[in-house]
């Protein structure tokens, strides 16, 4: 149904990475998903993720990344960037653009901070420079109903935290079957990647990305704040910024016109 969707599996040694992949184009863009990836990977996935990406499928191989399968106590967003760089050595791919969303943003800012031979042009979406303080309360929130196994309170409240008045309308519908939808049979995953954004800050160190970089962030961002957008488009020299009014922090699924943005925005870079 999608042209060259496949599943992939990375082997790192003592662990392994999913993803998936999907277009036939010379250039590469990778994706980086949020927080959510520590509750269910992208394996297996590569047609239900593929659909919202037909527009970059003749100039781009667009590939999806999870973090790796198992996670050592201590892993910091640092190390999930190192693990990307080492993914992208293993299946050849020399450059790419790279789109992060949310704490997928922040692993995209570290290897485009540690490795800028690497990235073309870098888009962030609805993340931060570091745990700011309304972050760290989400965070806090998530984490305690994680360790009481409390699922449907930690769907319902990430919704909330998420939507627009106007989409939750329809999304609420849900929140009788969100007790099992995507829960895990251990919040461990989970519980790690949470603790690593907990640790994150390179506000001081962003002024190292040198590719084009473009900010997309929502007005009603209540997990990050629309602030943390504000505050990378000021350190980070030469970025754009789009912020969409009346959206929060799921402004990248909300927003008609987010693909389209970032396509424009990759083409306009100037990719090799």
């Amino acid at each position: 149904m999608f042209r060259n969707a496949k599943n992939g599996c990375i082997d790192l040694g003592n662990t392994q990475m999913s993803y998936v992949s999907f277009g036939a184009g010379e250039k590469s863009l990778i994706l980086l998903p949020g927080l959510s990836d520590g509750l269910t990977t992208v394996k297996g996935k590569a047609l239900l993720l593929a659909k919202p990406y037909k527009m970059f499928f003749e100039k781009y191989t667009v590939y999806m990344f999870s973090r790796r399968d198992s996670m050592p106590k201590g892993y910091t967003i640092r190390d999930m960037a190192e693990d990307q760089a080492k993914a992208m050595d293993l299946l050849g791919i020399r450059e790419a653009s790279l789109m992060g969303v949310s704490q997928g943003g922040m692993i995209a800012m570290e290897l485009a901070i540690n490795h800028p031979e690497r990235i073309n042009s870098l888009v962030l979406a609805v993340t931060a420079p570091c745990a700011n303080n309304k972050l760290k309360e989400c965070l806090q929130k998530w984490i305690s109903l994680a360790k009481e196994g409390n699922h449907k309170a930690l769907m319902i409240d990430t919704a909330e935290k998420s939507y627009s008045a106007e989409y939750l309308k329809k999304y609420r519908k849900m929140y009788p079957v969100m007790g099992f939808i995507g829960k895990p049979a251990s919040y461990e995953r989970f519980l790690i990647n949470a603790n690593a954004i907990m640790n994150f800050d390179a506000e001081d160190r962003l002024h190292r990305i040198q590719c084009p970089v473009l900010i997309i962030g929502g007005s009603e961002d209540q997990i990050v704040g629309v602030r943390a957008s504000y505050e990378m488009h000021g350190k980070i020299p030469g970025s754009e910024i789009c912020i969409y009014r009346g959206l929060g922090h799921a402004a990248y699924e909300e927003a008609k016109d987010f693909n389209t943005r970032v396509y424009r925005f990759l083409e306009s870079a100037g990719n090799s």
